[in-house]
């Protein structure tokens, strides 16, 4: 199981601008850029997952047809979060507040490092959490509820995975 850790990160303040809509490799699920992502999981009250990835990362690849195709993955995903896909490497233009910034300026200010990894904000767009790596879909849908289902507030991840009834190494 991939650690969790805090993102170091400052305060990120809710978007404006003019978003598009961007279709991932699983059309099960809508994929939107940054900018759209923060807005609407400010009017929907749902927390925001960043899949932050690269086009040459294999592990990305694996993510898209193997974790983000989960059945159950997808139902907690529509249900509980909106969904970004963030290019670490793309110059696309995102804006917060007022200030202008690329899809890989983002990723830095994120302090990813290694793809995936997997951003986790709250509705108001303050930085919850990164989990970097590839993850199978059980292990995934573990830190999506511990995120989504607000236990991160109350508990160490370990703690929670315990009190599901995990065996923790």
């Amino acid at each position: 199981m991939s650690s969790i850790w805090v993102i170091l990160m400052s305060t990120m303040l809710l978007t404006n601008g003019a978003p598009q809509t961007m279709q991932s490799q699983n059309e099960e699920l809508k994929w939107t850029n940054f900018t759209e992502g923060v807005k609407e999981a400010a009017r929907t009250n749902k927390k925001v997952l960043i899949d932050v990835y690269t086009d040459w990362c294999g592990w990305c690849k694996k993510m898209d047809s193997d974790t983000y195709t989960d059945g159950g993955v997808q139902n907690y995903l529509k249900q509980n979060y909106v969904l970004v896909k963030l290019n670490a490497e793309s110059n696309n233009k995102e804006v917060i507040d007022t200030t202008v910034v690329t899809d890989a300026q983002l990723a830095a200010a994120f302090g990813v490092n290694g793809y995936p990894t997997t951003v986790f904000l709250a509705s108001d767009g303050q930085p919850i959490t990164a989990a970097p790596g590839y993850m199978k879909p059980d292990e995934f849908l573990h830190v999506l509820k511990y995120i989504g289902g607000d236990f991160y507030k109350k508990m160490e991840f370990p703690q929670y995975l315990k009190s599901q009834g995990v065996p923790v190494k």
